[in-house]
């Protein structure tokens, strides 16, 4: 069936939307010093695509065409402001700066300020816990619903934080650059973490299909790319680009020709693409050798043990389970504490690796985590309480939004049930 042009130029909006939204808002961001009024000129430009397209046809640059858009309705909200303030001489050379700013920026060669703008958003005056999260909307576009569920919060508390840090950029006027170079090193954990939580929400769209991830797994990569290149001699941002490489080098091998899911564990390994694996183990080496050790290195480690596998043909659990010992140490995430029960399954009895799930049972966020209860209920299915492995294999599928994964886990479920 032919699509309307209503439809085509919908979905041209939306690839638009997808490849360049953090660009033009990173560069409309930096020309007004204000990140809420860049988004808002920038959705009243795609809104005026959505009415425009259609009956025009698609421009030849949707990139120019929506920042031109976007630059005419930030002069013209200048100006407004300037109208109903006219004794302002503040607005008034506000409007004026404003128009010169927007005016000399060339339609046609659009300049990447991604990472200059997340680098302001980690800036100091900004709250510590709210940095990585204002990272991703500002440069992926992402609500705060979404951005929530990333950071195991509620979505009000995530929406009413956001605000605030915007806020204070504006007010602040945190500049739009690059730092000197002993700044780098201070905000480099938020850029870091807001970077691996972009590649996550995109590596964990494993088939591809949800719209609004598009290519976040590339983006995170380029990302890293560009912050391992920028600070060369930082252990963790090289860490962080070997984690992600040797994640994207196992994305062949994660679902079947069926389209199911497959576990780590029963991957082939010559489905892994060794050139990445080779990339990841370089960049691991050269991190290591500066003897400055830390989260993203020691999850990339993880990552290497894993795959080791394709050469041994075995897993060394007793290294990834020391690995996630020092991981703890480094972050206390509950995550890590996951992760390490799951590992002691293979190195501990069962009846060990459930007391350590146990022992994470209270924390709230763990509610809502779906991999806390895929590895209770088999944890819980191994030691043979079969009810209490039905009621968290129920809890998991729910909880799943990937219908691979959630079909696997009905899989073990109805298996479990059966025996």
């Amino acid at each position: 069936m032919e699509m309307s042009r209503e439809d085509q130029a919908r979905q041209f909006a939306e690839t638009a939307a997808r490849q360049s939204y953090g660009k033009l808002v990173a560069l409309l961001a930096a020309r007004t010093g204000d990140i809420a009024r860049a988004e808002d000129a920038l959705s009243l430009a795609f809104a005026a695509a959505l009415a425009e397209w259609p009956k025009s046809g698609p421009p030849a640059t949707p990139d120019a065409w929506l920042l031109a858009v976007a630059r005419r309705k930030l002069i013209d909200e200048t100006r407004s402001r300037q109208v109903r303030n006219l004794a302002s001489d503040h607005l008034r050379l506000l409007a004026q700066e404003m128009e010169d700013a927007m005016e000399d920026v060339p339609d046609a060669d659009i300049p990447d300020r991604r990472l200059a703008l997340m680098f302001a958003c980690a800036h100091p005056a900004i709250e510590a816990r709210i940095r990585a999260p204002l990272i991703l909307q500002t440069i992926l576009g992402f609500d705060a619903a979404a951005i929530a569920s990333a950071f195991l919060i509620s979505p009000a508390t995530m929406g009413q934080r956001l605000v605030r840090a915007k806020t204070k950029i504006a007010t602040a006027k945190i500049p739009f650059r690059l730092p000197d170079t002993p700044e780098l090193a201070d905000r480099l954990d938020a850029v870091l973490e807001a970077i691996y939580s972009a590649f996550a929400l995109g590596w964990a769209d494993a088939s591809g299909g949800d719209a609004r991830l598009g290519n976040m797994a590339g983006e995170g990569i380029w990302l890293g790319e560009l912050v391992a290149a920028l600070m060369p001699t930082e252990p963790e941002a090289l860490g962080l680009l070997a984690l992600m490489l040797h994640a994207q080098a196992r994305r062949p091998a994660r679902r079947n020709e069926s389209g199911d899911y497959v576990p780590l564990a029963a991957q082939d390994p010559a489905l892994w693409d060794v050139t990445l694996i080779d990339r990841a183990e370089a960049l691991l080496y050269r991190a290591g050798a500066m003897g400055r050790p830390g989260r993203y290195q020691l999850e990339a480690a993880v990552q290497s043990v894993h795959a080791a596998r394709r050469i041994s043909g075995e897993t060394d659990w007793q290294a990834i389970e020391h690995l996630y010992d020092a991981l703890w140490i480094v972050t206390a995430s509950p995550v890590v504490a996951l992760n390490r029960a799951v590992a002691q399954t293979q190195t501990r009895s069962v009846t060990q690796a459930l007391a350590a799930l146990d022992d994470l049972a209270h924390d709230p966020r763990m509610a809502a985590y779906q991999p806390y209860w895929a590895a209770r209920a088999d944890l819980c299915a191994r030691s043979g309480d079969i009810a209490a492995a039905d009621a968290a294999y129920q809890r998991a599928i729910g909880l799943e939004s990937d219908p691979a994964v959630r079909r696997f886990l009905q899989k073990q479920q109805a298996r479990l049930l059966r025996n």
